[in-house]
């Protein structure tokens, strides 16, 4: 069982200038939770497509809840892979992501598609993709759950950070659009961790989430 999340966003700017921004979205003020990127590979292809492979590194901040699935001592950082395809001919940009750890408590991948706009000028089409699973016997669907809730949260922040970086490259004032979207979507992953506490407090009755 996994969970699957989609949804599509119109950029109000050119492609040129959204292929820029996401490799210069890190550090901004939505993202403190990214400590570190770097570059394990990078290549132009026969086709003239530029191929990346990066390494992040985020904090993973735990509800007291999942103390229980983690050993003491183990890390709580989290180290995700991030391919990403640029075409400057069809004018897309593919991202591939997904965490190299934790896996077994719960699995993110995500695939984005940001691809220039043939009928509105000057706009960018996102499509974001998410598949969360967790490998957790009687706990799986709750912490799938709340996993999606939280990505939810945090793919608002990443497009309030892509704004951002967009704003910076354009001289622009930086747009707060997004605040209120922000505060909901961080209440429902507190709603959603506070509901897998519940769960986690009642080992008793795993059934009722299989």
């Amino acid at each position: 069982m996994v969970k699957y999340f989609s949804n599509k966003t119109d950029i109000r700017s050119t492609w040129d200038l959204v292929a820029s921004a996401f490799w210069q979205r890190y550090p901004n003020p939505f993202s403190t939770h990214v400590l570190t990127e770097d570059v394990v590979y990078r290549e132009v292809t026969a086709d003239n497509q530029l191929f990346s492979r990066r390494l992040l590194t985020k904090t993973n901040r735990l509800p007291r809840w999942a103390e229980r699935f983690f050993p003491s001592g183990m890390s709580r950082s989290v180290y995700i892979i991030e391919d990403s395809i640029v075409d400057p001919v069809n004018r897309n940009l593919i991202t591939y992501t997904w965490n190299l750890n934790h896996t077994t408590i719960m699995s993110v991948e995500e695939r984005c598609i940001f691809q220039d706009s043939a009928e509105e000028p000057a706009t960018t089409l996102l499509k974001r993709e998410a598949w969360i699973s967790s490998s957790i016997f009687g706990f799986s669907r709750p912490i799938q759950e709340f996993g999606l809730a939280r990505f939810k949260s945090n793919q608002v922040k990443a497009m309030k950070g892509l704004e951002y970086a967009l704003s910076n490259l354009q001289g622009e004032a930086t747009p707060w659009l997004l605040r209120d979207s922000v505060k909901d979507a961080s209440g429902k992953a507190k709603e959603a961790a506070k509901n897998l506490a519940s769960a986690a407090a009642n080992p008793q009755k795993p059934q009722q989430y299989i």
